[in-house]
Formats: C-alpha cells, sequence, structure tokens
C-alpha cells in the first residue's frame, strides 16, 4: 500500500507539475503551446491585432523551395509573414505566435472583415505555385496540416465558413492555395466546408443576383469575374473560366441554405 501511495504521488506531482508549465506557456504565448513538433524560426514581421482569431487562411509560398520560402518570411525587409509554414517533407516550422497578428493576407476581404490579418491564423504551405510549377500536395504535407488544423480551430472555435484560402479573401490578386488543394480530404475532417453535390437545384438567378448572394456568402464582389474564379477554384475546380453557369448557382445555393448549428 505504501508503494501505491508514494505511486500515486509521484503521479499527481507530475500533474501539477505538467499543468503549472501549461500556465506558464498561456501567460508567455497567449494560447497552449502545442505538442505538435516544430522548429522556430521567428520573423520581427507582426504587429497587435485589433480583432478576436475567427478565420484560420491558408497559403501556398508560391516560391521555388522552402528555405526561398522561409527566408523570405522572416526577413525584416519583405514586410511579411504567417504563423505556420508547412514544408513539403511534413516539417512545421513556427514563425510568429498566435496571439500576433502575422501579416500573410494583405488587402482582403471575407464576410465583413476588411483586417483580415487582424481576425485570423495564417499557414503558408510549401509550393512552387502557379509561377514556378505549379504541383500537388504530398501525402506527408497534409499529413502534418490536418492536425495542426484541428488544433487551431479547436483552439479558436473558428467555423468551418471561416477557413478559407488566400485566394476566397483577395480574389482580384490571389490565386493560393489552388485548384489541385484537397479540400474535399480536409471537408471530410471537418475542416472545410464541403463541395455541395446532393440535390443540386439551378435557382436561375441573374448574374447580378449571382453575384449578391456571393457577396452574402464571403467574397469581395469589386472585381466580379475574380470573385467568380476565385468561387469556382475552390468549389468548382475541374472547371476556372469564371463564367456563371447553372452548377455555379446550384452550388452556391446549397451552400447559402440553412445548416445545423456548428455546419457553416
Amino acid at each position: 500500500m505504501r508503494l501505491i501511495g508514494r505511486a500515486l504521488s509521484a503521479i499527481v506531482c507530475q500533474l501539477l507539475r505538467t499543468d503549472a508549465l501549461q500556465r506558464r506557456q498561456m501567460v508567455v504565448t497567449g494560447f497552449p503551446m502545442s505538442d505538435i513538433p516544430m522548429i522556430d524560426t521567428p520573423s520581427p514581421n507582426f504587429d497587435d491585432r485589433k480583432l478576436p482569431i475567427s478565420m484560420l487562411v491558408l497559403h501556398y509560398t508560391g516560391m521555388p523551395d522552402a528555405q526561398s520560402a522561409i527566408h523570405w518570411l522572416a526577413s525584416p525587409e519583405s514586410k511579411v509573414s504567417a504563423h505556420y509554414v508547412v514544408t513539403e517533407e511534413g516539417e512545421i516550422v513556427r514563425m510568429v505566435d498566435e496571439a500576433k497578428r502575422a501579416w500573410h493576407a494583405g488587402r482582403s476581404h471575407w464576410r465583413g472583415i476588411d483586417d483580415v490579418n487582424s481576425a485570423s491564423i495564417g499557414i503558408e504551405i510549401v509550393n512552387p505555385g502557379h509561377e514556378w510549377g505549379y504541383r500537388g500536395f504530398p501525402d506527408a504535407q497534409i499529413g502534418s496540416l490536418i492536425p495542426l488544423m484541428h488544433e487551431i480551430v479547436q483552439r479558436h472555435g473558428i467555423t468551418r465558413g471561416n477557413i478559407v484560402g488566400h485566394s476566397d479573401v483577395a480574389p482580384a490578386r490571389k490565386q493560393d492555395p489552388g485548384e489541385l488543394f484537397p479540400w474535399g480530404q480536409l471537408s471530410r475532417l471537418r475542416l472545410a466546408l464541403p463541395r455541395p453535390t446532393k440535390n443540386l437545384m439551378d435557382p436561375l438567378w441573374s448574374d447580378s443576383a449571382f453575384m449578391l448572394a456571393l457577396e452574402r456568402f464571403g467574397y469581395d464582389i469589386a472585381e466580379p469575374e475574380a470573385a467568380v474564379v476565385a468561387f469556382q477554384r475552390r468549389f468548382r475546380p475541374e472547371l476556372i473560366d469564371g463564367v456563371i453557369d447553372g452548377e455555379c448557382r446550384a452550388i452556391l445555393l446549397a451552400l447559402l441554405l440553412p445548416k445545423p448549428r456548428g455546419d457553416d
């Protein structure tokens, strides 16, 4: 019995030490530290948030290789950064504390928010992008991205409708993470909105009515064709032509229909 008592005391002491460590980490970083292995490469490119965190924005790096991208994001001259970078090999690089406003989204808008940087966590996913030879995203990379996203979403209570690509929040300027990004895989894990496929019905909206509906969904429609292209890139990637058709109207209608609580 004495041995059991000592063992229980040791376990309790360890739990108390762990809890104390987690509390200290929350004081230092603002949020509990992740258990996911990470490489810390701090970037100076951040400032204070002006809004609570409600969004997660996914990017591709759009540079020839990971080293170039990380160097650029860590350089004071670049004036850009992200909270995390995920390499093609699955390594996660932490660059900016989540409590701070990383400079990743630039001029952007989503669901009434113009300061997307203040409201979001930004993840850069290493990929050459359309300029340097766009390609698919390796399993190892997505395998590391998924638990990272899950932690972030749980930590901040981010809804699926606010898990977006850079092209969603800046349709006139950006294409990333692009049409090859596995949104479907993420949606099956409740880490993105699913593409509607069942019981689709064309509402026969006029083009102007479609654009108003697209704005209601969240997009900036200042440049209409760019907004349509961004919507297609995300929800109908097999045909990206900027033309509003029956399938686009049906998908958007399905996305706007009321959903169970927590499914937006």
